[in-house]
C-alpha cells in the first residue's frame, strides 16, 4: 500500500498536475494540504473519475486538507480536537480498509508560525501540543496509524541545504524542535529517516531566488508511523521530479510503502 502526502498549493490551480501525478504514481492513498477551497469547490468528480474516493475538510482561500483513496474511507473526522474555537481547516482523519487490513491515516497541515513575534507562533506550538495529545490517544488503539502532511518543521540541520538561513525561523526554532521531539517520543517513527539516513533530501523549494535550480531545499513534509505501521514499512520515496513540471507546487509528493 502506497501512502502519500503532498502540499498541492491550490488544488484548482494544480488539478492537471495532480491528475498527471496520480496517473503516473498510482498511490493508494493521498493526504493533500493547502487545497485552498471550500468542500463544494473541490474537484471531486475529476478525482473520482481517476479512481479515488474523496474526503475533504476545506476552507475558502487558505489551508484545507483532503484524503484521496482507492479503498473505502470510513470513520472520517474533520478538525483537530482540543480547541473548539479553531476554525482553520488543518486536519482530517479516516480509516482505510483494504483486503489486507485497515490503516488509520491522519492528514495534517501544521501552521507555519511566522512571524515568530506574533500570535501565529503561539498558535503553531499550541497546535503541535494538540496534535501530540491526539496522536497519544490514537496510539492507544495499537493499530497501524500514519500521520502524514506538511508539518512546517525542519527536524535537523541535514534537512536544509542552508540551515544557517533558517535560524530564527518558526520552522527551525528550538521550541519547534522540542515540540517535534515530544511528538516522536510517543513512539512515532519518521518514515523517511527509517529508510534513508542521508542529508540533502528535500521536499520543498521556494519559488524565490532560484531555490529549485540551486537545490536550496528543506524537508518539511513527513510521514510519521505508529509501531504497528513502522513494522510494515517497505520504503519511502520523494517524487522530486514533480517540482520541475510547469507551474508546480513548491512542495513535492512523499510516498511511503507499507506491507498492507
Amino acid at each position: 500500500m502506497q501512502i502519500a502526502t503532498w502540499n498541492v498549493n491550490s488544488v484548482k490551480s494544480r488539478l492537471d498536475l495532480l491528475l498527471r501525478w496520480l496517473d503516473e504514481a498510482r498511490p493508494d492513498l493521498v493526504c493533500l494540504q493547502e487545497i485552498k477551497c471550500l468542500d463544494e469547490a473541490f474537484p471531486t468528480a475529476a478525482i473520482e473519475d481517476a479512481g479515488y474516493s474523496v474526503a475533504v475538510h476545506g476552507q475558502k482561500t487558505y489551508n484545507g486538507v483532503a484524503l484521496l483513496s482507492r479503498f473505502p474511507l470510513e470513520d472520517v473526522t474533520r478538525g483537530l480536537p482540543g480547541d473548539e474555537s479553531d476554525e482553520q481547516a488543518r486536519y482530517i482523519e479516516a480509516v482505510v480498509s483494504t483486503p489486507g487490513g485497515a490503516v488509520r491515516v491522519g492528514g495534517v497541515y501544521l501552521p507555519n508560525g511566522n512571524p515568530v513575534d506574533s500570535p501565529k507562533y503561539g498558535y503553531k506550538l499550541g497546535f503541535m501540543e494538540r496534535l501530540r495529545a491526539h496522536a497519544a490517544e490514537r496510539l492507544l488503539l495499537e493499530e497501524p496509524f500514519v500521520l502524514a502532511g506538511d508539518f512546517n518543521v525542519i527536524p535537523e540541520a541535514r534537512d536544509a541545504r542552508r540551515p544557517e538561513a533558517w535560524v530564527g525561523d518558526a520552522l527551525y526554532l528550538p521550541d519547534t524542535h522540542a515540540a517535534w521531539r515530544r511528538l516522536l517520543a510517543l513512539g512515532l517513527t519518521d518514515a523517511l529517516r527509517a529508510s534513508d539516513d542521508e542529508g540533502g533530501v528535500y521536499t520543498f523549494w521556494d519559488y524565490q531566488a532560484g531555490a529549485w535550480q540551486k537545490d536550496n531545499g528543506i524537508r518539511i513534509d513527513h510521514l510519521l508511523l505508529s509501531p504497528q505501521a513502522a513494522d510494515r514499512l517497505l520504503g519511502v520515496r520523494i517524487d522530486r521530479h514533480v517540482r520541475s513540471w510547469e507551474r508546480p507546487s513548491d512542495h513535492v509528493p512523499v510516498v511511503a510503502e507499507l506491507a498492507v
